[in-house]
């Protein structure tokens, strides 16, 4: 009697041993992190990341980017978006080529984009396809297997994947848009029509992000005061601050003109913002007129 006791304790010594790593779960690490559990979250998230799942992988990587019960760290993101990514999961490749192309990487981005718009992710399909199109990070610019890539995005129900493809039918001849189509891209490179010149590129679509209707991270302080109004718009995060600088001074002569630029280090990485702006619908409107030209950006409270 006493021995079968014994090996009950033994195997209920076990079973508890068992249960905390059986009772995390991905999903309960969403669900806490909808309720603004962090914490939470990171905890469901961490131990199986740890052991390889590639979804808690990039939930953390998605955490430290919007820096949610962490601090913002976007080297942290990358890393984490990255381990995600080589095992194959279809968001963290996208992510990662859209930090990637943000911060002026755009080979090891398409790389990436590539991977997520052959699995069929709308986003991927678009960028990937409009840098094709333009020449942009890939060996060679092929403006029949852009069109290609696009029109599966805009199949999708994806907005800017409309317009550009739009703004494609307008440059690419029907007869070749149709061999696109049918996957008979190849070489075939579209020519411009006899009498006009050849076609600019395409603007740059804005990078969309994964998770939707997110709050923007509280903003950095800047060294530079504010002059006048309460709102600047937040350009990017870049891992060398001349990158940065260089960013500015070329939005500064458009749409951001007699703006001024607000630098800051957060670890590794400097952000950019300008303004100020005197609202946040001002700020709103000058964000929508960059993003039509592939600039991200979003509207900040200036604190």
């Amino acid at each position: 009697m006493g021995k079968h006791s014994g090996s009950a304790i033994i195997v209920a010594a076990a079973l508890a041993l068992v249960a905390p790593a059986a009772a995390q779960s991905v999903k309960a690490g969403i669900d806490a992190f909808g309720r603004g559990d962090y914490a939470a979250a990171l905890g469901q998230w961490r131990p199986l990341a740890a052991r390889g799942n590639a979804d808690a992988m990039f939930n953390l990587g998605q955490a430290y980017r919007l820096g949610r019960g962490i601090p913002i760290d976007l080297g942290a993101a990358e890393d984490w978006y990255t381990r995600a990514a080589r095992g194959g999961h279809v968001d963290a490749q996208t992510q990662l080529g859209m930090m990637l192309f943000q911060n002026g990487y755009s080979r090891a981005a398409m790389s990436w984009l590539r991977k997520s718009a052959d699995k069929g992710d709308a986003r991927a399909q678009l960028i990937y396809g409009t840098a094709l199109y333009n020449g942009d990070g890939v060996a060679n610019r092929d403006p029949l297997l852009a069109y290609s890539y696009v029109s599966r995005s805009a199949a999708q129900g994806l907005g800017p994947a409309k317009s550009t493809l739009a703004e494609m039918n307008r440059d690419i001849p029907e007869h070749l848009r149709k061999l696109a189509l049918a996957g008979k891209t190849g070489k075939i490179v579209a020519p411009p029509p006899p009498s006009s010149p050849q076609p600019a590129p395409l603007v740059r679509p804005a990078p969309l992000p994964v998770v939707a209707k997110v709050t923007p991270s509280p903003p950095f302080a800047s060294s530079i005061p504010v002059a006048a109004g309460g709102w600047r718009i937040q350009l990017g995060a870049f891992s060398q601050r001349p990158a940065a600088a260089a960013l500015f001074r070329k939005l500064a002569v458009g749409s951001l003109a007699g703006r001024r630029p607000f630098l800051s280090s957060v670890g590794a990485v400097t952000r950019l913002q300008a303004g100020p702006f005197a609202s946040k619908d001002e700020a709103n409107r000058t964000c929508a007129l960059l993003m039509a030209r592939g600039q991200p950006c979003f509207a900040v409270p200036a604190r």
